[in-house]
């Protein structure tokens, strides 16, 4: 899943981008709207974690772009301003959810996950394919009712394979679901990450190339 996280307030913006890194997410950070504009007109976010109060265009007119713009990007409201009539004037103008600060870090993921799955067709909140089952809300994965223990990368490309319910996935749409927007898009990261994971889900192999296109599971 990638992430937007848009907050003025650096060191919150970054603390809730390394939280969310450490839950297997892509996350990239803008600390005002304008920026934040930017970002959603290139990437393909599932997320956005929108601060209302921002500097050089505010929250509410990221929110009222990406729904006139027609984007399928969920936006998640997270803001000091928690008042009834603020939740309801945030959610009135596109917002998909709303939560107040001081929060609970924990909520705040329960939610973004929630969230991406609408951001998607469908699917179960925990996913099952060729003996691996994965479950995003406890970070766990198991082959053939085996643990696996994977890295927050790894485990974040499988579930880009296990939500693509069997089609191909390129490299590129991993890069861009699984890694920020620093990440070179030269890098030979997909195939390593992809032999580390192949490696430890065991054998039979499940992780099948597609030359030319991409991967599947």
């Amino acid at each position: 899943m990638r992430v937007l996280v848009v907050e003025d307030e650096r060191v919150l913006a970054d603390t809730i981008a390394t939280g969310l890194r450490r839950e297997a997410m892509a996350v990239d950070v803008a600390y005002d709207g304008a920026s934040a504009l930017e970002r959603t007109s290139v990437n393909d976010y599932d997320v956005v974690v929108l601060d209302r109060d921002l500097p050089r265009v505010h929250g509410d007119e990221v929110c009222r772009s990406l729904v006139a713009d027609g984007a399928t990007v969920r936006v998640l409201m997270l803001t000091a301003a928690g008042e009834l009539e603020d939740k309801v004037e945030g959610l009135s103008i596109g917002a998909d959810d709303y939560l107040a600060k001081p929060f609970a870090f924990a909520e705040l993921i329960a939610r973004i996950r929630a969230l991406g799955r609408r951001s998607a067709p469908p699917l179960p909140p925990v996913l099952e394919r060729a003996g691996v089952r994965l479950d995003p809300a406890r970070r766990a994965v198991t082959r053939d009712g085996r643990p696996v223990d994977l890295t927050p990368k790894e485990f974040a490309v499988l579930e880009v394979l296990m939500r693509a319910q069997g089609t191909v996935v390129s490299a590129e749409h991993l890069l861009e679901k699984a890694w920020d927007e620093n990440i070179d898009p030269f890098t030979n990261v997909v195939r390593v990450t992809m032999m580390t994971l192949r490696k430890k889900l065991g054998e039979p192999q499940v992780i099948e190339t597609v030359p030319g296109a991409g991967y599947r599971l």
